[in-house]
């Protein structure tokens, strides 16, 4: 980012936060939501609306043995061929 983030307008800074949030980095330093209580507040939204899908839509690890089911399906189906 070549900009000075503290002479960025609003507009500037919201095409810029989906790249923003996609790096990781702390965002509550950032210059500009120091300065803009517009934009801190929907940075909060959003961090508020990604929190509840995490809760709706919880990560869940596949069954350890999910490849070799895969396999065995494939190697299942090779050996039936012509039986869809």
């Amino acid at each position: 980012m070549t900009r000075d983030p503290k002479a960025m307008t609003c507009e500037q800074f919201q095409a810029q936060l989906p790249e923003l949030v996609g790096s990781g980095e702390d965002l509550s330093t950032h210059p500009h939501l120091r300065n803009c209580a517009r934009c801190s507040a929907l940075l909060a939204d959003l961090e508020t609306i990604a929190e509840a899908a995490r809760q709706l839509f919880p990560v869940v690890e596949p069954p350890h043995d999910l490849w070799k089911q895969i396999e065995s399906a494939i190697l299942d189906e090779e050996a039936s061929p012509g039986q869809d």
